[in-house]
């Protein structure tokens, strides 16, 4: 798979939720250079050496971001009013993306694939 599985996955969305993805997809890109674009569980993913790193998908009146790593206080309390299940942040259409936050979801599951 490539990434254009990607591009005719975020094609299959219109208006806010396209644009939701293809920010996600942007700061990913940044975050994790050279990583593979691929789909997996049915949604997009980003993998370094074969191991995935990052899931984000979109949907009805959300898109979000997977898994949720383990990070600090700061990091905890905002991704607390996010937090869908123990692994995932959800982000409602009716509120900004908080891409700072996503940004450090994705430098944090990084890093822990880097120790791991």
């Amino acid at each position: 798979m490539s990434s254009g599985d990607i591009d005719a996955y975020i094609a299959g969305f219109e208006g806010e939720i396209r644009d939701r993805l293809l920010t996600i997809r942007a700061i990913l890109t940044d975050v994790v250079p050279g990583a593979e674009e691929k789909i997996s569980y049915g949604i997009p993913t980003f993998a370094l050496a074969g191991k995935n790193i990052v899931h984000f998908g979109g949907f009805k009146a959300h898109v979000s971001v997977y898994p949720v790593p383990s990070g600090g206080p700061e990091f905890e309390a905002e991704a607390a009013s996010y937090r869908a299940g123990r692994g995932t942040l959800k982000f409602d259409l009716r509120r900004p993306l908080p891409t700072s936050l996503i940004r450090t979801q994705a430098e944090l599951l990084l890093r822990r694939s880097q120790s791991s």
